[in-house]
This record gives structure tokens, C-alpha cells and sequence, in this order.
């Protein structure tokens, strides 16, 4: 297996691996371009429009795809990138549709985890659908586990990220908090329509895709259910394993009656 293939226009990779600072603040880890725009488009919007810095890692190249094209979807994946505001995005080459947790594999995400340096990882729900992101879950919490350790050499220092959650939209399960994305909606829906080879209108996987004319009305109204849940008007759900810690009960939001 070879090494990530994609590089946006917005890094420089030879910099980003001798630099020693972090790369990005949060780095989004999925396992197919397109994957981050549906989930957790609108958060990484909005953590970029307060000055942080955001990062895109997709798992495979999405060669196994029914639409499109690996080659699309990599310049789809890229035109997508600038329009979130991301300063970093890469893709590796995982075989899609057979994304395994394997140590090989968990190398691969270890060494973009130490490159990036990231405090917080945002994963797909450990239950999914396609086997892809239920793996890519397991996968990428293994991974942030193991760029952590000393002796487990990759050429650069150890970085373990402070917090990992879970992109939980399309899970059914309550999440942990939703992040308001209200100001960010019509740039995440922009943002997931630079993949026209996956979303318009065409032959191929015309019963398994949503209309062209209904993706902007599920998405939108997706987000509508989760920002009501917290007292917003769009919003896009997260879980964490952990509990939660509070200094002030007075600062608590999200009104109670």
C-alpha cells in the first residue's frame, strides 16, 4: 500500500511533516469524501469561522463507489474542501468497501494523526449501515490510541488527540450535544454538492440515490430535527463516551421548561 495521494492546494506536506506545531485543531476522520460534508460539514464551518484550524482524513479513495470515479471524487473532494474552509484534507488508500482494522492500517492513520497533531478527532458512529463507517470508528479510536505511544515508531513524536467524538447523524441514538451550524447551513449544502458525480441526477444508482431535487429538503430538515433538540435552528448531533464536566450551572444552555 502506498502512501496519502490527495493533498489539497491549502497545504504544503513536506512543511507539515518537519514542523513540530499542530497542523489543525480538529481533524475529521471518515471513511469515504463526501462522508465529513453530510455529517459534521456544518461544525467544521463553524470551528473554522472562530479561528480554528480544520482537517479532512478520508480512508479510501472511493474506487468501489456506484457513481463516479475515484478521480472525481478526488477533485470533487477538493473543491469541497475550500468551500468548508479546511487547510488541510488527504486521502489514503484503503480499499473501498473493505476498510479493516488492521495494524497496518492503524500505522497509516498513527502517522497523519502525528503529522496534524490535532486536540480534538471526530470519528463516524460506531454503528452504521455500511461496514465502512462502523470499521472506520473502530479503526480511528485505535489509531489515536496508538499514535500516543513512545515506542511505537513512525519517524515522528508521539500525539495522542485530547478528545474524540462521534459524528451521530444518521445514528438512532440521543447524542451527547449538537452544535448549532444555523449560520453554516447553506455552506455545508454547497459544500456536499461539489460531488456531482454522486448527487446529480443520473442512471447509474437511480434506486439507491436521493433525487437531486430532494437532497437540499432531507438535509436541511435533518438538521432542522437536531437543532430543534437543542434550541436552534439547525444543529448537527455528536456523541462522546465520556461523561461531561461543569464549572457553572448557571451557564448550562439548552432551556429546560
Amino acid at each position: 500500500m502506498g502512501s496519502p495521494t490527495i493533498t489539497t492546494p491549502f497545504t504544503n506536506p513536506v512543511t507539515q511533516m518537519a514542523a513540530a506545531a499542530s497542523v489543525a485543531d480538529v481533524l475529521a476522520i471518515a471513511a469515504h469524501r463526501d462522508d465529513v460534508e453530510q455529517t459534521c460539514g456544518g461544525t467544521l464551518l463553524r470551528m473554522a469561522a472562530r479561528g480554528l484550524r480544520t482537517a479532512i482524513l478520508d480512508l479510501t479513495q472511493g474506487e468501489s463507489g456506484t457513481r463516479g470515479s475515484a478521480a472525481e471524487r478526488a477533485a470533487e473532494a477538493e473543491e469541497a474542501a475550500g468551500l468548508l474552509g479546511v487547510r488541510w484534507r488527504q486521502a489514503l488508500d484503503l480499499p473501498d468497501g473493505s476498510v479493516e482494522n488492521t495494524l497496518e492500517n492503524r500505522i497509516k492513520i498513527v502517522r497523519v494523526l502525528r503529522q496534524v497533531r490535532p486536540r480534538v478527532v471526530i470519528l463516524p458512529y460506531w454503528q452504521a449501515r455500511h461496514p465502512d463507517h462502523a470499521m472506520t470508528a473502530t479503526l480511528g479510536y485505535e489509531a489515536c490510541f496508538l499514535s500516543g505511544l513512545a515506542k511505537v515508531d513512525t519517524g515522528a513524536a508521539p500525539h495522542r488527540p485530547f478528545k474524540i467524538v462521534y459524528a451521530s447523524l444518521y445514528a438512532d441514538v440521543r447524542p451527547s450535544f449538537i452544535v448549532d451550524i444555523s449560520d453554516f447551513i447553506e455552506q455545508r449544502h454547497t459544500a456536499l454538492m461539489a460531488y456531482r458525480s454522486q448527487y446529480a441526477n443520473q442512471a447509474a444508482g437511480g434506486s439507491l440515490f436521493v433525487p437531486e431535487e430532494e437532497i437540499r429538503e432531507r438535509t436541511f430538515a435533518e438538521a432542522r430535527h437536531y437543532g430543534l433538540l437543542a434550541g436552534v435552528r439547525y444543529g448537527e448531533p455528536f456523541v462522546q463516551k465520556e461523561v461531561g464536566l461543569v464549572d457553572d450551572l448557571t451557564l448550562l444552555p439548552v432551556q429546560s421548561i
